[in-house]
C-alpha cells in the first residue's frame, strides 16, 4: 500500500497579499459602478419630475434639492442644526456603544449573570423603539439628551448582541491555552478576546453610526427647536418636499462620511487579520 499523500498546508500569510492586491484592482471598478448608478438614479429622477412623470410636489427634483443644500450651506443656516444633530448622534453612539460592549462582555464572560437577565434583556429588546421618544421627552424636556437618550436606545442593543456573540465565538481552545500560559483575566481580555471580537464590534459600529443618527433626527422631529430632524419637521409642516428631501440628503452624506471613518479605523485596528477574498465593498 503506498504512502498517503501529506495534506498540503495553508498558507493564508501568502494569501494575504495577494487578497489585498485583488481589492485594490478591483476598488476603482466598484467605486465606478456605484457612481454609474447614483448617477443613473438622479438622472432618471430629474427627466422623470421634468417630464411630469412623476409629480414635483410629491417627490421635489434633484436639481432643486442640489440648489437648496447649495442655499442652506453658502447661507450657514444648516451648520447649527447640523451640529446640534451630530451632537447628539454622538453622544448616543458613545454611551449606547460602550454600554454595549461592557454588558455584553460581561454577560458574555459570567454565564449565570447571563442567564439572569437574559429574559429583561429579551423583553426591552421587544419594546418598539418608537414609543420611547415622546416618553425621553418628558423625563428629559425638549433639550438634547431626550434625544440622546432615544438614540442609547436605539445604539446600545445592536453593539451589546454583537458583542455578547463575538465573544462567546472565540476559539476555546485558543482561551485555553491562554490561561496555561497564565493568562489573567485582563490578560486575555485584552489579547485574546477583545482582538478576536472586534469584527463584530466594528460590525455592530457600522450599523449603530446610522441608528444614532436615526435617533436623533425622530426626537428632533417630535420635539425640538434645532437640529436637522427639526428643519425636517418644520418643511413637512408647510408641505416643502423639497426641504424634506435636502434634509434626508444631508443626513445621508453625513452618515456615508463618518461609515467611511469608522472603515479607516476598522483596517487600521485589525490590519493583523487574514483579508477576506468576498469582501463587499472590494477593500473598503
Amino acid at each position: 500500500m503506498s504512502a498517503p499523500a501529506k495534506a498540503t498546508p495553508s498558507a493564508p500569510s501568502a494569501d494575504a497579499p495577494a487578497k489585498r492586491r485583488r481589492g485594490r484592482k478591483r476598488r476603482p471598478a466598484v467605486l465606478i459602478t456605484q457612481i454609474a448608478l447614483a448617477v443613473v438614479v438622479v438622472l432618471g429622477w430629474e427627466l422623470c419630475s421634468r417630464n411630469g412623470i412623476i409629480d414635483e410636489f410629491f417627490f421635489s427634483k434633484p436639481s432643486d434639492i442640489l440648489s437648496r443644500a447649495v442655499d442652506w450651506f453658502a447661507t450657514g443656516s444648516i451648520w447649527e442644526h447640523l451640529r446640534v444633530t451630530l451632537v447628539e448622534a454622538a453622544l448616543a453612539l458613545v454611551i449606547g456603544g460602550v454600554l454595549g460592549l461592557v454588558i455584553g462582555f460581561l454577560l458574555a464572560r459570567v454565564e449565570f449573570i447571563a442567564a439572569v437577565f437574559d429574559p429583561y434583556i429579551k423583553m426591552l429588546n421587544a419594546l418598539p423603539r418608537v414609543v420611547l421618544a415622546p416618553i425621553f421627552l418628558l423625563w428629559f424636556g425638549l433639550g438634547i439628551w431626550s434625544k440622546v437618550a432615544f438614540g442609547v436606545t436605539l445604539v446600545f442593543f445592536i453593539v451589546f448582541f454583537n458583542t455578547y456573540q463575538g465573544v462567546r465565538e472565540v476559539d476555546r481552545v485558543v482561551v485555553d491555552n491562554a490561561r496555561m500560559l497564565g493568562a489573567k483575566e485582563g490578560q486575555l481580555v485584552r489579547h485574546v478576546l477583545l482582538p478576536s471580537a472586534l469584527t463584530w464590534i466594528f460590525s455592530s459600529l457600522h450599523i449603530s453610526v446610522g441608528f444614532a443618527i436615526v435617533g436623533a433626527v425622530v426626537g428632533e422631529y417630535l420635539g425640538s427647536s434645532k437640529g436637522v430632524g427639526y428643519l425636517i419637521s418644520q418643511a413637512e409642516g408647510t408641505f416643502d418636499t423639497t426641504g424634506v428631501f435636502t434634509g434626508m440628503v444631508v443626513l445621508s452624506a453625513v452618515v456615508l462620511v463618518v461609515d467611511v471613518a469608522v472603515n479607516r479605523v476598522e483596517r487600521y485596528l485589525l490590519r493583523w487579520k487574514p483579508v477576506q477574498a468576498n469582501h463587499i465593498a472590494g477593500g473598503q
